[in-house]
């Protein structure tokens, strides 16, 4: 966390020297606020990481309950009774995945890929591969409208950053999450329900990536069915980078935020210095493979231990 910290200090200096529109209101405002979604998904992801599954369909789910709620609010159905159908619809997801995991023993990688393209293929069908309107008086707040200056899904975020840490590190539940990551045979013979472990961190996955696509929905004013789709590797980035281990065991809600805002900043400093969006692309690659490397590096250095 101190080494994340201080590179995020030298981002920010960085960025603020290159470009004077960095640190005003406004921008800092417009980072808060674009990397929230973001956010919602790796803060979502991180436990379940830390418990030894992973659900690369997260960002599916988010654009596939965007459409839905586009859709039941198109056929009549009150806006926020459309929300609600979509985070129920997402928990029955969630589910699913757990249970192709835990129950049938399948690799969690290769069973979250094909949900993946599943609900991202169903978002496509059902909107044709287009956009569906979302400008609805009210509903659009969520994503874009501020309270006393902060934008709502900044506080959204924090919300559940706050609540998720809680849990983790207060409550017997949040001890069994490190525990069935950290080596689930031998938690098993503690008694720990491994598998009810990892089905409800799923269902949670799940829940915040149908949030993460309302918010975002709202905030476009749109639909988009891919949309959420490309923040895919961000998310797993900032997972990473901040400390949370892909063998599971080991990790934090804080690190992954700091990472969060790391990756978002970054983002915001490189179009503020009119970098392609291309090259902003390799970034992010970059970025995925270095921290993919140093979860390596501490894996071999905690066995030398």
């Amino acid at each position: 966390m101190a080494g994340l910290g201080l590179f995020f200090i030298v981002v920010v200096a960085t960025f603020s020297i290159l470009s004077p529109y960095f640190l005003q209101g406004p921008n800092l405002m417009a980072i808060g606020s674009n990397m929230s979604v973001i956010g919602l998904m790796a803060v979502a992801g991180t436990p379940l990481i830390i418990a030894g599954g992973l659900d690369l369909s997260v960002a599916a789910i988010a654009g596939l309950c965007g459409v839905v709620v586009s859709m039941l609010f198109g056929a009549g159905v009150d806006i926020w009774l459309a929300c609600l159908i979509a985070i129920v619809m997402a928990a029955g997801l969630g589910t699913i995945n757990g249970i192709l995991v835990t129950r049938l023993k399948l690799n969690p990688l290769i069973v979250t890929l094909g949900t993946m393209s599943i609900f991202g293929g169903g978002a496509l069908v059902l909107t044709n591969g287009l956009s569906r309107p979302l400008m609805i008086e009210g509903f659009n707040w969520i994503g874009s409208g501020r309270f006393f200056g902060i934008p709502v899904p900044f506080i959204l975020l924090a919300i559940l950053a706050v609540m998720t840490w809680w849990v983790m590190a207060k409550t017997r539940f949040g001890r069994e999450i490190y525990a069935a990551g950290g080596n689930a045979a031998a938690s098993r013979l503690m008694g720990i329900n491994v598998e009810r472990v990892q089905i409800v961190l799923y269902i949670f996955s799940a829940i915040v990536g149908a949030v993460a696509g309302i918010v975002l929905g709202a905030m476009l004013g749109a639909a988009a069915p891919n949309a959420a789709g490309q923040h895919l590797l961000t998310v797993i980035a900032a997972i990473i980078l901040g400390g949370t281990s892909l063998f599971g065991g080991r990790g934090s809600v804080w690190g992954t935020l700091l990472a969060v805002l790391i990756l978002g900043t970054l983002n915001n400093g490189l179009t503020l210095l009119n970098v392609s969006s291309f090259w902003q692309e390799v970034t992010r690659g970059i970025v995925l493979i270095a921290a993919v490397a140093v979860d390596q590096l501490r894996i071999r250095a905690g066995g030398a231990e």
